[in-house]
């Protein structure tokens, strides 16, 4: 099929897959899952397939007069499709906006106000189960991805209509719209351009091409609706890596796919690579093969990288952490190897990507920045979103002469290296840093599998904590941790799934904090 020539630069979505599967069409994807809009396809799918499924589904959306410049927003249950979706959507120049399968139904419902009369693509178990009926009032077309429901228009009913060429928009145009985590309150919508991915993908697609040779395959799990996905998603296909795509992380699942296919990189929430931690122990060894472990999204404790990289037989196997966010992409990072051991400073975020990020830290009180007087962590990249749909006063707010606030408190060493202690809604007063003491008990306390430390009712730090397979926690262990911390309160105990999380799993401290002043009855 002819397609309209699209500039040099700019991550392109619509297109992405074709540029993928015309240099590597034999090239493949593998699921743990079944795709919605396509469920007969299977769990191993080559590059030229889903070139044709983009294409295939963008025709059906241009077919109910989805145009460029249209929001269309994607809310349905967790699967590859929605990045498959996005992708279709970019095709037709409209704008995709993703929203996470987490979010509750009134969520959803003030983000589509937001938005303004999009089309909306669901399905009908979220339009049954999960989202209030006020969605069809709030939506221009509810379209399904599956099932049937007489207020919508299913993709299945579309299905053999003439197939339309790729639209070329500005790559200075809005691409894609993601959310951010909604740690403190109703996410924000972030919008991304062609250019601001290109900016982030190029310090990305260096480390992947310098880690691992291009046979090697690449697990992904990362949230489907997050802007990560659109960076390792491309690189990943476009340098000629199998893809090994991952919706969910239960380690016996995930042990067995990395047994019958070891990759050599894996990117991963920093909350997957702890769950992961016991896949050390599989004799079967099926992150033996792993060269390059990479996290971003949240503080990535040393325990777990030192478990991942001791799991690896690799010679010079390195885990890396970026720093970053959604707003701007990552803004620096550094690489850990058996030699840090097992208890380094996981504070230290790394340094600046050298000519292409910058960072300063911004004292609050007039005073130096120092460990002890951390200040406002402020950042530029030309990877920054261009506003918040719907909010740009809000982001005006985030920006100061070009430098962005991150919203977290830290310092920057004498050598150049960035430290995070916080953010700045989760400090609590006499707590030099709740993420250096949590790295403290889950490097001394091996049975912690999450450790939140949440100002209490009465402002006193209290650890809430997890245990594997949820055993009492010892008590005179606790003890013997804690015995050099700050004062902290009575360790709470809960269950890992009663925790709120948001779509990348980071916790919500904030709701938790909430939660635990409630008391029993929440």
């Amino acid at each position: 099929m002819f397609l309209q020539r699209i500039g040099s630069k700019g991550i392109r979505l619509g297109t992405l897959f074709d540029r993928a599967a015309a240099r590597h069409p034999a090239n493949f994807v593998i699921l743990d899952h079944d795709l919605d809009i396509a469920p007969g396809l299977g769990r191993r799918v080559t590059l030229t397939e889903l070139a044709e499924l983009v294409d295939d589904i963008a025709s059906r959306l241009w077919s109910v007069k989805v145009r460029p410049g249209d929001h269309v927003v994607v809310h349905k249950s967790d699967g590859f499709d929605i990045s498959l979706l996005a992708c279709a959507v970019a095709r037709t120049g409209a704008i995709p906006v993703l929203l996470s399968p987490k979010l509750d139904g009134a969520t959803v419902a003030e983000l589509l106000r937001r938005v303004g009369q999009p089309f909306l693509v669901t399905d009908q178990d979220k339009l049954e189960h999960h989202l209030p009926g006020e969605v069809f009032d709030l939506s221009r077309r509810v379209l399904l991805a599956s099932g049937e429901h007489e207020g919508a228009t299913s993709f299945a009913s579309l299905a053999g209509v003439e197939r339309v060429p790729a639209v070329s928009m500005p790559i200075d145009h809005p691409t894609l719209i993601t959310h951010t985590s909604g740690t403190t309150g109703t996410p924000k919508l972030a919008v991304h351009t062609g250019m601001s991915f290109q900016s982030r993908y190029r310090p990305q697609a260096t480390v992947v091409r310098t880690a691992v040779g291009r046979s090697e395959p690449i697990a992904v799990h990362v949230s489907f609706v997050h802007s990560r996905m659109f960076t390792a998603m491309p690189i990943s296909i476009l340098q000629g890596h199998p893809l090994i795509i991952l919706r969910d992380d239960d380690p016996q699942t995930v042990g067995d796919l990395f047994t019958q296919i070891p990759p050599g990189f894996i990117e991963a929430h920093p909350n997957t690579f702890l769950r992961w931690e016991e896949l050390a122990d599989d004799p079967r060894g099926p992150l033996a093969n792993v060269k390059y472990f990479s996290s971003t999204f949240d503080a990535i404790h040393p325990r777990t990288v030192n478990t991942m990289l001791k799991a690896s037989r690799r010679k010079g196997r390195r885990f890396a952490q970026a720093y970053g966010q959604s707003e701007v992409g990552p803004i620096a990072a550094r690489t850990y190897s058996l030699k840090d051991g097992a208890d380094f400073n996981g504070r230290c975020v790394g340094v600046p990507f050298p000519g292409m990020t910058g960072v300063r830290v911004v004292s609050r009180n007039g005073a130096p920045v120092s460990k002890e007087n951390p200040g406002f962590i402020e950042v530029r990249s030309d990877g920054r979103i261009v506003t918040y749909l719907g909010e740009h006063q809000r982001w005006q707010k985030q920006v100061n002469d070009g430098w962005w606030r991150m919203g977290d408190l830290g310092y920057r060493t004498r050598f150049g290296c960035l430290h995070l202690l916080d953010r700045e809604v989760d400090e609590i007063p006499g707590v030099q840093s709740t993420l250096e003491i949590e790295d403290k008990l889950f490097t001394r306390l091996p049975e912690l599998v999450e450790v939140i430390i949440i100002p209490g009712p009465d402002g006193r730090a209290v650890p809430v904590v997890c245990t594997r397979d949820d055993a009492p926690l010892d008590e005179m262990a606790w003890k013997t941790a804690v015995v050099d911390l700050p004062a902290l309160g009575d360790p709470v105990q809960w269950r890992l799934e009663d925790l709120p999380q948001t779509a990348t799993t980071k916790i919500k401290r904030l709701e938790l904090a909430r939660l635990l002043s409630a008391g029993p009855a929440e």
